[in-house]
């Protein structure tokens, strides 16, 4: 990228890259450093009608505070509406178990989005550029990522536009000094105990001293990066459509079959599932040939081999330690839905999950519970009793219908398992004077 012409440069990348902000209202980031500085400067200069945001952390003292009123004043000489939001982020990260990089970005970008919504701005534009992307390539590259950490900083993420990623930290300082800028330095930017410091001062200089050109064959790797996973994107897209039987709020499954049939399961187990935060992709790729029950956890979600199938669940999901009184015989709301009690004169064969009891033979209050093991019934239309695990297993429920199944209990009886098999100890007989209708309502 050229130094001079830069406005006329930038002005075309907009028109090409990003024409939808030429007529937005937009909120730009500013830190008071050169580049949030430069960013505001070029887009007060092709016209685009914006606002600034500024965050104090107040992590440095007065320092930070000087970066506050400079930002303030230099909206007030561009006559520019300048929001500005101080921050506890020691307290929120303590508070939050997060490191101070992660709790300001968070609490950065969290008002950022407030801001954006309450004031009705259209985009929110950051001054990030292409030495912020390669460092960013180096430093996910470094930890170990998939592609998508290859391809550095997206230009567009929702309402969030980065429209200087086409121009280097040097093209930006050389413009702001011509232009006869002044900015803020963050002292902290300084200090290489941080991994991006450290790349930015000593890894970065030293590539670049070895090759001249490494920014900009960065930049080309990038868009052929980028042009690949758009291919991987469309593949997958085919996959998902024929991998996945099953996809609620609860729950997704995938045919283990379908998935086998495909080269190398486990690269597109790992783009079916790297949104989830697993990391133990070995014991992922070995679900498809372990037995029923086996699991493999991430930090919010889980993922079980059931036959023929996994089930990937967000962890919790279907597990409760909830035990209902149902006191009378008005309505009860529970995990799998409501139930409806209702008396009636007479009973008949239905599809839906309903079922007809002698009234007289149950005693209030009722119990409604998750099952467990050890409890039994005696199935309508079976002989004897059984134990609930084996009657599943004999009528062949999958393991996720299993986890969420409930039974209404008289006592200690099994009045009924939710939704399925009643017991026989409650039917209506020739005996039976008074007949009371129980109505599971599942949730949608």
């Amino acid at each position: 990228m050229v130094y001079l012409g830069m406005l006329e440069t930038f002005h075309s990348h907009i028109k090409n890259r990003f024409p939808f902000i030429l007529e937005s209202r937009c909120l730009v980031t500013v830190s008071g450093g050169v580049d949030s500085i430069t960013l505001t400067h070029l887009c007060t200069k092709i016209g685009l009608d914006v606002s600034l945001a500024h965050c104090n952390f107040c992590l440095r003292g007065k320092e930070s505070d000087v970066d506050e009123d400079f930002v303030n004043r230099f909206g007030d000489q561009l006559g520019l509406e300048v929001f500005s939001q101080r921050f506890d982020t020691k307290g929120y990260a303590s508070e939050n178990k997060l490191s101070t990089q992660v709790a300001a970005r968070n609490l950065r970008y969290n008002w950022f989005q407030e801001l954006a919504n309450q004031l009705q701005f259209d985009y929110i534009l950051t001054a990030h550029h292409a030495d912020d992307s390669l460092e960013t390539f180096l430093i996910n590259f470094s930890r170990g990522t998939g592609l998508e950490g290859l391809t550095g900083i997206p230009e567009i993420n929702e309402n969030i536009v980065r429209p200087l990623l086409a121009f280097s930290r040097e093209d930006i300082e050389v413009y702001a000094i011509e232009n006869h800028l002044k900015w803020r330095d963050d002292s902290s930017n300084a200090e290489t105990k941080y991994l991006r410091n450290k790349l930015r001062h000593d890894v970065i200089p030293t590539l670049k001293s070895i090759n001249s050109n490494l920014l900009k064959n960065f930049l080309t790797t990038q868009r052929q990066l980028l042009e690949i996973r758009e291919i991987v994107e469309d593949r997958m897209n085919d996959v998902s459509e024929s991998v996945i039987e099953e996809i609620d709020d609860s729950k997704i499954v995938y045919n283990i079959p379908k998935l086998e049939e495909l080269n190398n399961p486990k690269a597109y187990l790992y783009q079916l599932l790297k949104e989830y935060g697993f990391t133990s992709w070995n014991d992922i790729e070995n679900l498809l040939t372990s037995q029923p029950g086996k699991q493999v956890f991430s930090s919010d979600y889980r993922l079980l081999k059931d036959r023929e199938t996994l089930i990937l669940m967000r962890q919790g999901a279907n597990e409760t330690e909830d035990t209902i009184s149902v006191e009378s015989l008005d309505p009860v709301a529970f995990g799998e839905g409501k139930l409806m009690f209702a008396e009636v004169e007479n009973w008949e064969e239905l599809d839906e999950p309903i079922i007809f009891i002698d009234v007289d033979k149950i005693q209030l209050p009722l119990t409604l519970r998750k099952w467990q093991d050890g409890d039994f019934f005696y199935p309508i239309g079976m002989r004897g009793k059984k134990k609930v695990s084996k009657f599943l297993k004999d009528e062949k429920w999958p393991l996720i219908k299993k986890e969420g199944l409930w039974i209404l209990c008289s006592g200690d009886d099994v009045v009924w398992l939710v939704g399925d098999r009643m017991d026989d100890r409650f039917k209506i007989t020739d005996q039976t004077k008074r007949i009371l209708k129980i109505q599971l309502i599942q949730n949608k």
